[in-house]
């Protein structure tokens, strides 16, 4: 086969450090569109983008040629170095050191972009350590509750 062709979805989720509650309504569409970018110039899509004060999902077409470590690095160390250009709010700004990311289905993309679009509502009724946990036991993740949180 000549062409190296690929449909790889990824729900990615990470925190702010220590989940502190930084990120301001007024830059959340701009930190989206930013990632946006950063998944864009490394072949992927970025489907759907949603955050709340102390974390971020962002639902993906995988780059077919760039290891999902390393685009979340890439993700991850550019809006870090981005917000920390934004203002005195940020100036010291660090996402958390580890991160989530789960396959999906192609047939469960419409009610993963619903989910992640509906963060803010979402969050007031289940905190981001919650909603984690659910998500490593939905996937059958096996974690030890002392290192998942910085």
């Amino acid at each position: 086969m000549p062409q190296s062709l690929a449909q790889i979805l990824a729900h990615l989720v990470f925190s702010t450090k220590n989940r502190e509650a930084v990120l301001a309504d007024d830059i959340r569409d701009e930190l989206h569109a930013y990632c946006g970018g950063i998944v864009a110039n490394q072949q992927g899509t970025l489907l759907k983008a949603g955050s709340v004060a102390d974390h971020i999902h962002l639902l993906i077409a995988m780059p077919r040629t760039c290891a999902p470590a390393d685009l979340v690095q890439e993700i991850k160390t550019g809006t870090s170095k981005w917000l920390k250009t934004k203002g005195l709010r940020y100036a010291r700004f660090h996402w958390q050191s580890g991160y989530g990311i789960f396959s999906l289905s192609p047939s469960h993309r419409a009610a993963h972009a619903k989910y992640i679009g509906e963060q803010a509502e979402h969050h007031r009724a289940m905190t981001f350590q919650e909603e984690y946990r659910r998500w490593l036991k939905k996937y059958n993740v096996a974690y030890d509750e002392r290192y998942v949180w910085d």
